[in-house]
């Protein structure tokens, strides 16, 4: 059973998977570059422990309705009742107290069952972490990348153990879209694959089994593309964003449009999935622009749209 769980990384999804994990009773350390890095962390926590609690406040009225719930964080609302709520709040306190920063990264995954590797979108970046991280894993370790759009076979050789080595990948503001799409690549051992299927169950996901490997996944092979069109009429000077986003919720009913989305993932992970295809350039100069001005989304209080 997966119990201790390292994260990689403090951004944007590393600090849900973080916060999350904690909040279902794992044990979890967040490792971090630098005593920077952890001051900047440390907001999105704190974040993260105010979202929890004000999303389980509001259930309160709707104890035994029937209405839609955050599906990462209660099973249902029929049989919820007000202790619940009040238990469940406690765990979210106990959650925010009990992570860990480490900046030894042999410290930090020393007994680790499960590495989550959450560092920025890039592969070399990406390849420095595992090749620092193989000395030091214990020898039932599983690492797992929470890549966008990578596959695991493209780091896969570098792995002490390959066949403990995939892809697990979380939707965004996972205490409410649940998803954890679980990618093997073709060393990947059936038995690891179902251990890290289980842990994301456990963690109140749903896990989401891919056959074979696909860049991007289910999930971001069908929201890229929809991301970059939308990125694409806004550089051409189609129209605004404001008016793209009015376009596409008016047009489907969906909450949100592509630029509140991307406000949402953050700049940084859309400049870094951008660059890396053909015939971008336009694009990505436009989000470098806007990263470089500190407009990197809503963690930063700003990207596309302005945010308290």
């Amino acid at each position: 059973m997966i119990q201790k769980v390292v994260v990689a990384g403090g951004g944007v999804l590393g600090s849900q998977i973080a916060f999350q994990s904690a909040f279902k009773g794992k044990d979890v350390t967040v490792w971090l570059r630098s005593p920077a890095s952890i001051e900047r962390a440390r907001p999105k926590f704190e974040r993260l422990q105010a979202v929890y609690l004000s999303t389980l406040e509001a259930l309160r009225p709707l104890c035994g309705s029937e209405s839609a719930y955050p599906r990462g964080l209660v099973d249902g609302l029929r049989d919820l009742r007000a202790e619940d709520i009040d238990a469940l709040q406690a765990r979210v306190q106990k959650a925010a107290e009990s992570i860990r920063f480490e900046l030894d990264l042999e410290r930090a995954v020393q007994d680790a069952d499960l590495i989550v590797e959450s560092v920025a979108e890039d592969p070399r970046s990406k390849q420095a972490f595992y090749e620092s991280l193989q000395p030091f894993l214990k020898e039932d370790a599983i690492v797992a990348t929470n890549s966008s759009t990578m596959l695991p076979s493209a780091f896969a050789q570098g792995m002490r153990d390959p066949s403990r080595y995939l892809a697990l990948h979380f939707a965004n503001s996972i205490w409410q879209n649940n998803t954890a799409e679980v990618m093997g690549h073709a060393k990947t051992d059936p038995a690891v694959f179902a251990q890290v299927a289980d842990f994301a169950r456990s963690i109140g996901m749903i896990p989401l089994e891919l056959k074979k490997e696909q860049p991007g996944y289910i999930l971001n092979s069908m929201l890229v593309p929809f991301l970059m069109a939308a990125q694409s009429l806004l550089v051409n000077d189609v129209a605004d964003a404001e008016t793209i986003d009015k376009t596409w919720v008016l047009g489907t009913g969906a909450p949100y449009g592509p630029f509140r989305i991307l406000d949402v993932v953050g700049l940084d992970t859309a400049y870094n999935i951008t660059k890396a295809i053909p015939g971008t350039e336009k694009i990505a100069a436009m989000l470098k622009e806007k990263i470089d001005e500190g407009k990197t989304g809503v963690q930063a209080g700003e990207g596309f749209y302005k945010y308290e």
